[in-house]
């Protein structure tokens, strides 16, 4: 019998720890420095949305943009694979 270690165990498993590329340390950075510009503008603003003008706070408005162009995004890149 020989004895297991943690490479082994981990192996098994799937679970292997893997390093983050630059890329993904990239897209990190840019979404939190993103979130923290969304966040800082906190003052109402008025949105025309085809015909209703809309009274909202300018981060809402933000934080909604950045979710569809993420889901338009996301899905542009899964259907080419």
């Amino acid at each position: 019998m020989t004895p297991k270690t943690s490479e082994s165990a981990g192996a098994k498993s799937g679970r292997a720890r893997r390093r983050p590329t630059p890329g993904q340390i990239t897209v990190l950075v840019l979404g939190v420095l993103g979130l923290v510009f969304i966040f800082e503008n906190t003052k109402d603003t008025q949105i025309r949305l085809l015909i209703p003008v809309v009274t909202m706070p300018l981060w809402m408005a933000l934080l909604g943009t950045g979710v569809i162009g993420f889901l338009c995004g996301f899905f542009s890149i899964r259907r080419r694979r």
